[in-house]
C-alpha cells in the first residue's frame, strides 16, 4: 500500500467539494479519476500531493502522515504534472527538466552526470529532446506541457499524479505518453493516478477507474468491471453505449445524442432566433 486516504473531507473556505473519501492505492496500480466538471478530480489530486490540506480525515503515504513528510522526501515519492504549467522566465527546456531532479541530489551538491542522463531519457521518452536548448518561452503549449511531463518522469518518482496533464495534446502525443506511463508502470511498478476527461483514453489504460460525483465516489473498481453504460449514464448524465474492442479486449464508450421533448427543443429554438 503506498496511499491510504481515511474518511477525507476537502473544499476551499467554507465549502467542502467532496467529504467522506476512503480508499487505497497499491504499489505499481494504475487509477484513472473521472466525473464530470466540478466533481473535485483536481481538489482530490491537490489533496494527494500536498497543496490542499484536508478538512478532516487523513491521508497516508507509505504508512507515514501526507502532512509530516519533509518537502524533499515527499517529492521523492511523488510527482505532480498540472493541467498546464505556466513558466514565465525563459529557461531552456533541458533546465526546466533537470529541476525535477532537485529531490535526488545532495543538499548544495552540483549535478550529477546521471542527472543529466535521467534528464535527457525523460525529454526523449516525451519527444522533446529536440527542444533541450530552446526556451521554454518559445515552445508551444503542448510542447511546453511535454516538457513538464519530463520533469516529472527526471524526479524519478514512486507515485505520478496527472491532472488532466494530457488534455492539451493531440491524439498522437497523449497515446505516446500513455504508453510511456504504461511501459513505467509494468516495468518498474510506477503507480499513476490521473484525473481525466478522456473516457476512452481511461478505458485502454487505466487499470482501475474511480468516479467523482456530488461530492463522493460513487464507484471505484477494475476497468472491465465499473465501465458500464448505466454507470457512465448515471455519472454523466449523458446517454452512452459500451462496446468492446475486438483486438485490445479493451471497452469503450461511444456517446448517443441528447434526446429533447419536443416542448423542450423548441424552447431552445425560440432562445436561439434572433
Amino acid at each position: 500500500m503506498v496511499i491510504r486516504v481515511e474518511s477525507l473531507d476537502l473544499g476551499y473556505g467554507d465549502r467542502l467539494v467532496l467529504t467522506g473519501l476512503d480508499f487505497l492505492v497499491n504499489t505499481g496500480e494504475f487509477v484513472g479519476i473521472l466525473g464530470p466538471n466540478g466533481s473535485g478530480k483536481s481538489t482530490l489530486l491537490h489533496a494527494l500531493s500536498g497543496l490542499l490540506p484536508p478538512k478532516g480525515g487523513r491521508i497516508t503515504v507509505k504508512g507515514e502522515g501526507l502532512g509530516s513528510l519533509a518537502s524533499r522526501l515527499r517529492a521523492q515519492i511523488l510527482a505532480v504534472v498540472p493541467q498546464s504549467a505556466e513558466v514565465r522566465f525563459p529557461f531552456s527546456c533541458l533546465e526546466i527538466v533537470l529541476m525535477g531532479r532537485y529531490p535526488r541530489r545532495r543538499r548544495l551538491g552540483t549535478l550529477t552526470d546521471e542527472d543529466l542522463l535521467m534528464a535527457l531519457r525523460a525529454m526523449r521518452q516525451t519527444t522533446t529532446a529536440h527542444l533541450k536548448e530552446r526556451p521554454i518561452t518559445e515552445v508551444s503549449g503542448g510542447e511546453g506541457q511535454r516538457v513538464v511531463i519530463a520533469r516529472a518522469l527526471a524526479q524519478a518518482p514512486e507515485v505520478l499524479l496527472l491532472d488532466e496533464a494530457t488534455s492539451s495534446l493531440d491524439v498522437r502525443k497523449k497515446l505516446e505518453i500513455f504508453e510511456i506511463l504504461k511501459i513505467l508502470n509494468k516495468a518498474r511498478s510506477l503507480t499513476v493516478l490521473c484525473a481525466m476527461h478522456d473516457l476512452n483514453l481511461a478505458a485502454l489504460y487505466c487499470r482501475r477507474l474511480m468516479f467523482l460525483k456530488d461530492g463522493r465516489i460513487i464507484k471505484d473498481g477494475p476497468t472491465d468491471e465499473v465501465f458500464t453504460p448505466d454507470l457512465l449514464q448515471e455519472v454523466y448524465e449523458t446517454p452512452m453505449e459500451v462496446r468492446w474492442h475486438p483486438v485490445y479486449h479493451r471497452p469503450y464508450a461511444v456517446m448517443l445524442p441528447l434526446t429533447l421533448s419536443p416542448t423542450a427543443a423548441a424552447a431552445d429554438l425560440e432562445v436561439a432566433r434572433p
